[in-house]
Parts: C-alpha cells; sequence; structure tokens
C-alpha cells in the first residue's frame, strides 16, 4: 500500500507540474474544469444519491455551472486576462462557505439535523468546488508561468505533511474524535509550524525575484501562511463529517492507494479563495 501510494502521489504531482507550467491560461483552465467535475461525482457520493441518473443530474448541473464560469470570467483562447472583480465575488461566497462550514464542525454530530439533507449537501458541493475552480483559474492568469499556483499546492501539501508526521510523532490529543480520530493538536501545531516556515521562504523568493514587498505585504503573506492551516483542517474535517455522515471511508477508489480526487484536494477547496483573495490585494 505505501509503494501504491507514493508511486500515484508521484504521478498526480508530476502531472499537476507539467500541466501547470506547460499550458497555457485557458488549456489549464480546462483541465481545472476536468478536475472539478470528477470531483462533483465524487460529491455525490457524499450527498446518498445511490442511483446512476442521480448522480448524472448533479454532474450535469456542475459542468453546466462550470462551464458557465468561462464567460462570467472572461476565459477565452485569446484573453491574457480575465476579470478579477466577478472572481472576488466568488472567492467571497467560498470564504463564506467555508466560515459556516468551520461552525457547522464545532456542533457535529447534535447539529446534523439542519444541514442533514441531500439538497443542502448539494449546495455545499456548488459552494466548495466552483470558486476554488475560479480561484485556481485566476491564478494561473496572475502568472502564466504557473508559480502562484504551485506555490499554493505547495503551501497546502506542506500543511499536510507537517499534521501527518508531527500527528504521528507527538500526537497525544485528539483534535476532533468525532470527525476524525486521528487528527491531533500536535499535528495542527506541527502544520502551523511548516506553513510558517515554507512561507517565509516563498516569501523571500518572491521580494527577491517576482515583486519587491513593502512591510505590510509581507505581514499580510505571513498572516496568509499561518491561516492555510486552519483552513486546510476545515475543508479536511469538512469531508470526514460528510464521508461519516454516508458511512465511506474514501470519496472514491479513482487514486490507488490514495482513495479519490476529493480525498486529496479538500484542504485545497477551503484554502483557494482566502490565498487568491490575498494576492489579488496585494497584486
Amino acid at each position: 500500500m505505501l509503494k501504491q501510494r507514493i508511486i500515484t502521489a508521484i504521478v498526480l504531482a508530476l502531472t499537476f507540474i507539467i500541466a501547470t507550467m506547460l499550458f497555457s491560461p485557458f488549456v489549464f483552465s480546462l483541465f481545472i474544469a476536468l478536475i472539478v467535475l470528477i470531483a462533483a461525482w465524487e460529491w455525490a457520493g457524499l450527498i446518498g444519491l445511490s442511483q446512476h441518473s442521480s448522480k448524472v443530474s448533479y454532474l450535469a448541473t456542475l459542468a453546466v455551472m462550470t462551464m458557465a464560469l468561462f464567460p462570467f470570467l472572461g476565459v477565452y483562447p485569446e484573453v491574457k486576462m480575465i476579470s478579477s472583480d466577478r472572481t472576488l465575488i466568488l472567492l467571497g461566497l467560498g470564504i463564506l462557505f467555508w466560515m459556516l462550514a468551520f461552525l457547522m464542525l464545532f456542533g457535529y454530530p447534535e447539529n446534523s439535523e439542519w444541514w442533514n439533507d441531500k439538497s443542502k449537501i448539494a449546495v455545499m458541493g456548488l459552494m466548495a468546488l466552483l470558486p476554488a475552480c475560479a480561484g485556481i483559474i485566476q491564478l494561473k492568469y496572475l502568472d502564466p508561468m504557473g508559480y502562484l499556483v504551485l506555490a499554493l499546492v505547495i503551501m497546502v501539501a506542506a500543511a499536510d505533511i507537517g499534521a501527518y508526521f508531527a500527528g504521528k510523532k507527538f500526537g497525544r490529543r485528539k483534535l476532533a474524535p468525532a470527525l476524525s480520530p486521528n487528527k491531533s493538536w500536535e499535528g495542527v501545531w506541527g502544520s502551523l509550524v511548516a506553513c510558517l516556515f515554507l512561507g517565509l521562504l516563498l516569501i523571500a523568493l518572491m521580494n527577491n525575484y517576482v515583486l519587491e514587498l513593502s512591510p505590510q505585504k509581507i505581514l499580510a503573506l505571513m498572516v496568509l501562511s499561518l491561516c492555510v492551516t486552519l483552513f486546510d483542517v476545515i475543508g479536511d474535517l469538512l469531508e470526514s463529517m460528510l464521508k461519516r455522515n454516508q458511512n465511506i471511508k474514501d470519496s472514491s477508489s479513482i487514486l490507488p492507494g490514495h482513495g479519490g480526487i476529493l480525498d486529496r484536494i479538500d484542504g485545497l477547496l477551503a484554502v483557494t479563495p482566502l490565498f487568491v483573495i490575498t494576492f489579488l490585494i496585494i497584486g
């Protein structure tokens, strides 16, 4: 299983790096839209849609809304920059959703009666997937070389890796036993340290080679580095809650040794809106 996980992780990483750095912004947008649609199919399982026709209907709804993002944001083959104002609207809705998700996690399982409904969980999928899709596309248009997209993914990966190793080595106090018994507060602190260290490194590289940063912008990016951990945990726990609600272990088995696409991008979905808004603000 470990060997399988490593091979899958390497293939995923190489595929994503190649797509991010070599694809044009428009082609990359299509690539991200495809990933979102795969995740939407998996989200149908979290809703509890058992019939194939119901899953197809949900996927078709997400497909239409995802494709509608392209003209809404101004994503066309010949365009060099898309509408950041419209992206900000979607990102703002995304942050609002994840803040509400944070409140939902506190009351589980006692509060499940007010959100455990197929239609509500279906809307959760829209609110989780569409803002993240728009945000990642915006990052690619801001930086066609793809460095900002890779920075986002690397930050989330650092949060996950720091949490894993710190939790495995020092984990004692459970973070949310009703949602994810393996997560610990020590893992959260490990994630914070990893994010802050990597954030400082990326800030130094950006300041030296990309854009001279004012002290205010450096401070904003340092705060963002810490917030990555918070939103990464929220995204992870929300998916754990929805999987537990349906009594399933993984969102799917599409990735050998890793489960489904959602199992790999749950934290990324939550982090993306805040990450992209921060970079739009600092210019």
